[in-house]
């Protein structure tokens, strides 16, 4: 195994938040996201911060002696839900490249803290954090030593890029393939938990030999690599070369999904962009200019475009959500549009597909399904009271009333 990164050599006299987690005893209905299953009248038991107990209210002998009695009436638990795409430093207000290069690391410090306990709020327990420079190896290490209070994280550092590449101006530049292997170190060093690669824009980036040098080096260190993917011929190679995940996702032969289903690929789909700002009463109140507000009409209201999509997610290539969250008019709060339009394209065939999709596929994506992602005994207690029913409306999930991180009531 790798050196782990210098602070966590840190000896820690005692967090700055220092969060209890007491036994507690929640009373509600429960979406275990275990299948469709659902306990309209149902009991969590949470002690030393995992699952202790799960089942209907009817089945309790007794209130547990000494626990805390939660008794949510006719509000829903799940799992905490899972953003698998998301940039903490970038604020979703800005333009990105401006952001990207004008930001102190002490402002894109102030705006990952801010943009965390907005996910808390809203429900969101885990962040997959895909990249602003390398601020999130720094996100991490405030929240794991207790310096700041966020959802778990994990954490590319810096996307690697070709020199000049897709949004060079925030990823890690290189050029060959030891630069590359390099940059992959880097990343290693500092603390990531996977690696990014921005694989195309308009063109296929990268050469076969930096390609291959770059995924080999993550991969001998046992980290995952993502690729930002967007049409066939990209997310083909990437899967050719060995790429664990596509983010992003589009345009897709039968070819190139049958790839995915043998190597078991998943894709992130992110559509929030596109569906904010087509909504003019929200773009106007971000700037985005009435010209942008049409293009984007237009590219939701054209179906086909996401054809590829569907089709893979028909043919079984799991679906995982993100929302891209930091780009403009996609704020880090903002849950159901996405999953909204996930059911409504069709990657996702109804609403409980998609809480899974923000759950426990984001779980196994991120290797932690046997600690997090279902309401099972034996999982980490992280969990989330819903203000209505989310599997009726996933606008539900706007109204969150509780969250918990391994017991710990974060909001």
């Amino acid at each position: 195994m790798p050196e782990p990164a210098a602070w966590r050599y840190t000896k820690i006299i005692k967090p700055m938040f220092d969060i209890p987690a007491p036994h507690r005893l929640l009373l509600g209905r429960i979406i275990t996201a275990v299948g469709d299953e659902i306990i309209e009248d149902g009991f969590v038991e949470v002690q030393g911060g995992r699952i202790t107990a799960v089942g209907r209210r009817a089945d309790l002998a007794a209130m547990p002696e000494g626990a805390e009695v939660i008794d949510t009436g006719a509000k829903t638990i799940m799992p905490g839900m899972i953003n698998s795409h998301a940039h903490l430093s970038w604020d979703g207000i800005h333009e990105l490249s401006f952001q990207s290069m004008y930001d102190s690391p002490e402002i894109r410090a102030y705006k990952a803290a801010g943009n965390m306990l907005r996910c808390l709020q809203s429900g969101i327990t885990l962040v997959r954090d895909l990249g602003v420079h390398n601020a999130n190896l720094f996100t991490k290490q405030a929240v794991e030593q207790g310096i700041c209070p966020g959802p778990r994280l994990k954490v590319c550092g810096e996307a690697i890029i070709q020199t000049g590449g897709h949004t060079y101006w925030v990823c890690r530049e290189a050029s060959g393939a030891d630069e590359m292997r390099r940059a992959v170190r880097d990343q290693l060093k500092g603390g990531a938990d996977l690696i990014k690669i921005m694989a195309c824009h308009d063109t296929l980036e990268f050469t076969d030999a930096e390609l291959e040098a770059l995924i080999d080096e993550a991969h001998q260190h046992r980290l995952p690599v993502t690729a930002h993917a967007t049409y066939d011929a990209c997310i083909r190679r990437v899967a050719e070369f060995g790429v664990d995940c596509v983010e992003h996702g589009g345009s897709m032969s039968d070819e190139t999904i049958q790839i995915l289903l043998d190597r078991q690929i998943p894709i992130v789909t992110t559509f929030s962009a596109l569906v904010m700002q087509s909504k003019p009463e929200i773009a106007r109140k971000f700037g985005i200019p009435e010209w942008k507000i049409l293009e984007r009409q237009k590219a939701v209201a054209d179906k086909s475009r996401f054809g590829g999509l569907v089709r893979a997610a028909k043919a079984g290539v799991p679906i995982v959500f993100g929302t891209d969250a930091g780009s403009p008019a996609v704020e880090h709060s903002s849950i159901a549009p996405e999953l909204d339009f996930m059911v409504e394209v069709g990657v996702c065939p109804d609403r409980l597909d998609a809480l899974r999709a923000i759950t426990i596929r984001g779980a196994k994506l991120s290797k932690m399904d046997h600690l997090i992602g279902t309401v099972e005994t034996g999982k980490e207690a992280d969990l989330i009271v819903v203000d209505g029913k989310p599997d009726e409306d996933l606008f539900a999930l706007e109204k969150i009333a509780m969250t918990f991180i391994a017991g710990k009531r974060m909001h």
